[in-house]
């Protein structure tokens, strides 16, 4: 099964975490979301805050939409202490 086959990634998401050296489900499980986040937003431009909603969903087999609506403050909070969060 590939990465693009999780709810909430597509093939672009693939080819971005492909770029970053993460190949298979298992190496993006292995992962925190937010350090894989972190790293797209410095390689990959245009990478959103919905990537990291999508990263967190996949993990969690949890649709991206309501990890962003039931988890925004306890992620941007997060992304605060990373000096990582959008303006």
């Amino acid at each position: 099964m590939s990465i693009a086959s999780l709810k909430g990634l597509g093939p672009k998401s693939s080819a971005a975490l492909r770029s970053i050296g993460i190949e298979s489900i298992e190496e993006l499980r292995a992962r925190d979301p937010f350090d894989v986040y972190a790293v797209l937003k410095a390689k990959v431009p245009g990478t959103s805050l919905n990537f990291l909603y999508g990263l967190i969903g996949a993990v969690e087999h949890v649709h991206w939409q309501e990890i962003k609506r039931t988890r925004r403050t306890e992620i941007l909070l997060r992304l605060e202490e990373m000096r990582i969060a959008p303006k």
